[in-house]
């Protein structure tokens, strides 16, 4: 095994900013090593066991890929692709680019190859780090088609010792190059670490793609580093955090959850083995932070439900008794109402016999800092788990704010806001209720993209795009995109996504759009979660087959409409949904009809579905809908599906 820490420098020196923190990722890096040597950077469960390596090997890993990287061809101000799932080489590859003052392009890895040319083609990319054998067979059609990348190297080496493509290694043979090059050259390694400076770009994202061609978006330096040590100050990150890396590569979620604020606040970075025991390693880490997505928790509530059901008797009645009642102590507190000495008793009872043993189930037995965000979590889901002692947050932002722009303080919990902005954050509301954002994590524009950027930020001021609302209390109420607001035929306003997010507090509901654009009623296509629903279906004996079978059963529909009645309750009657269609399939992000991060590509669906949206409002009770399939080889069919268009009782 190589020694990496060898390669490292005896004395290390790094940028600062004002206040003394470092200046960039890299600085950061370099400080990590200097006076936390040996503490835990990176875990990684390989086999079972936990793999270790401290800051100072880290670093002198990434010293030995940036000089093997630099050898085969990345220049500064070249982007790197970088495709695959959480693994440590390809975050140290991420770092390394940063080093040479070029900068990692991650892309999701269930992209397809007729997509991927979408997010290689700004920094024009000739490098690319691939995970395994199927990446790196999309990065060679791509380059069948493009010429590029020139060199591709891969971590998981399994499937490719035949290969004889020429550009093609692995990361042994990158790492041996770039050890050689800093043995041969014994200024090296302190000319990497001192080149990268607070205005390089640190990350190259992209927007999600909802109305068209994802934008590209530069995150520098100073955006994630200042970022960071801002939320820090703001109590939302603590130095040594636990972090554990699951969120996918490509979402900046993932590059300043893990990265940034792994190497800010010194972190240990866990990473499980795959994505398939993310949820059994997630529990052997136990971090102190963790953020998850609305529908993560929601998936995670089905879970314990489903696990409650299949538990001994005694089990099942410990559950049953303390866990409503710590719903209500939650709701009480949130409430700011006095809490009985009964109420604390019951509530020290109940996190010896269920809570606590639940926690440790879940892998959040030491998490402090809890958090979800993206889109609204349900008020179920969200009092169940803070009912649970999780303490679970809401937090607001966007990858153009390095997703650091607001968030619920301890004392400040709600049910339907984000929070209050971070230190560093100013907010406001222009006079159509957009949310404008100026902050040190503000990105300075899109990549290669002037008249967008001209758009996006004005006189330093971001417009997100997000309708909102301030609270008596001052706090932020965000209420969907402001491209979004729409009007029925009656000129009655609405934002869909708002009605949507409501409908998904559901955990029988995975994804929904709802229509009434210039109609005069509201409609809506919902796709079923799957699992809880067959679980409810199963707990009554329903029988059935696939999803398409189940979205169809009558009881189906009555319980997709119970949920949808419920809705209508929070609405004004105006904007109630009165039909819905349950579809035979989830919408699909290889059909184009949402984005890698699940959101809503409405005009694809609209598309897709346009005679079954008129037969919503053509007073038909069933159709026969011919639905489109995109098949793994990227070729389209369809099938032929009757489907039934259920009323919503009024």
């Amino acid at each position: 095994m190589n020694d990496f820490a060898a390669l490292v420098p005896q004395r290390l020196v790094w940028d600062k900013a004002e206040d003394g923190a470092p200046a960039s990722l890299v600085a950061a890096l370099a400080r990590n090593a200097a006076e936390y040597p040996d503490r835990i950077a990176f875990r990684e469960r390989v086999y079972g066991i936990w793999q270790e390596q401290s800051w100072r090997e880290v670093l002198g890993e990434i010293l030995a890929i940036a000089a093997g990287l630099e050898r085969h061809g990345l220049v500064p101000g070249m982007a790197l692709t970088v495709i695959g799932d959480n693994r440590p080489r390809l975050y140290y590859a991420m770092l390394a680019a940063g080093m040479l003052r070029a900068f990692p392009s991650p892309v999701f890895p269930d992209v397809p190859p007729d997509e991927l040319k979408v997010y290689t083609e700004n920094g024009a990319p000739d490098v690319a780090i691939a995970e395994d054998q199927e990446q790196v067979d999309k990065l060679l059609e791509l380059r069948a088609r493009i010429g590029r990348p020139k060199t591709i190297v891969y971590d998981d080496p399994r499937g490719l010792g035949l290969y004889t493509e020429t550009g093609v290694m692995s990361f042994d043979a990158l790492i041996a190059d770039g050890i050689a090059r800093l043995k041969d050259d014994p200024g090296l390694a302190a000319d990497l670490l001192s080149r990268a400076k607070a205005d390089d770009i640190v990350v190259l994202l992209h927007s999600s793609g909802t109305t068209g061609k994802p934008k590209g978006i530069p995150l520098r330096q100073r955006n994630v580093a200042r970022g960071v040590v801002n939320a820090q100050k703001s109590g939302y990150f603590a130095l040594h955090e636990e972090l554990f890396a699951y969120l996918p590569t490509a979402w900046v979620g993932d590059f300043v959850f893990t990265v940034g604020a792994g190497l800010m606040m010194v972190a240990t970075i866990n990473i499980p083995e795959r994505q398939e025991t993310a949820l059994h390693d997630l529990r052997e880490a136990a971090p102190t932070f963790y953020l998850a997505a609305p529908r993560a928790w929601d998936q995670m509530l089905t879970r314990i439900q489903v696990g409650m059901q299949n538990a001994t008797p005694l089990k099942r009645k410990l559950y049953e008794w303390f866990m409503p009642r710590a719903i209500e102590l939650e709701k009480k507190r949130l409430a700011h109402q006095p809490i009985s000495l009964g109420d604390r008793i019951t509530e020290i009872a109940g996190d010896v016999f269920v809570r606590a043993p639940l926690r440790d189930w879940l892998g959040l037995s030491r998490a402090q800092r809890v958090f979800t965000g993206g889109e609204a979590l349900g008020e179920d889901t969200f009092l169940f788990f803070r009912a649970l002692g999780i303490n679970l947050k809401q937090f607001y932002g966007q990858t153009e704010t390095c997703a650091l722009t607001a968030a619920q303080p301890d004392d400040r919990v709600k049910l339907h806001t984000v929070g209050r902005p971070m230190v560093g954050v100013e907010m406001k509301l222009d006079d159509n209720g957009e949310i404008l954002i100026k902050s040190p994590s503000v990105v300075d524009g899109y990549y290669d993209d002037p008249e967008g950027s001209a758009k996006a930020i004005v006189d330093g001021w971001l417009h997100t795009g997000d309708a909102g609302q301030i609270d008596a209390d001052g706090d932020l109420v965000v209420l969907g995109r402001v491209s979004e607001v729409v009007r029925t035929a009656s000129g009655e306003r609405f934002i869909p996504g708002f009605i949507e997010n409501r409908i998904k507090f559901s955990p029988y509901v995975r994804n929904v759009a709802v229509f009434g654009a210039g109609r005069d009623e509201l409609t809506a296509i919902v796709c079923i979660d799957f699992d809880a629903v067959g679980n409810w279906a199963e707990d009554r004996r329903i029988s059935y087959t696939s999803y398409a079978d189940l979205s169809q059963k009558p009881e189906v529909a009555d319980l997709i409409a119970s949920v949808l009645a419920h809705v209508n309750v929070l609405q004004p009657p105006s904007l109630a949904i009165r039909r819905f269609v349950n579809l035979h399939k989830d919408f699909d992000a290889d059909d184009g009809e949402i984005t890698r991060t699940r959101k809503l590509r409405r005009n694809t669906i609209e598309d897709h579905y346009a005679t079954l949206i008129a037969a919503l409002y053509s007073g038909v009770r069933e159709i026969d809908f011919d639905a489109r399939i995109t098949y793994e080889t990227g070729e389209v069919g369809t099938i032929r599906r009757r489907l039934i268009i259920n009323e919503v009782a009024r």
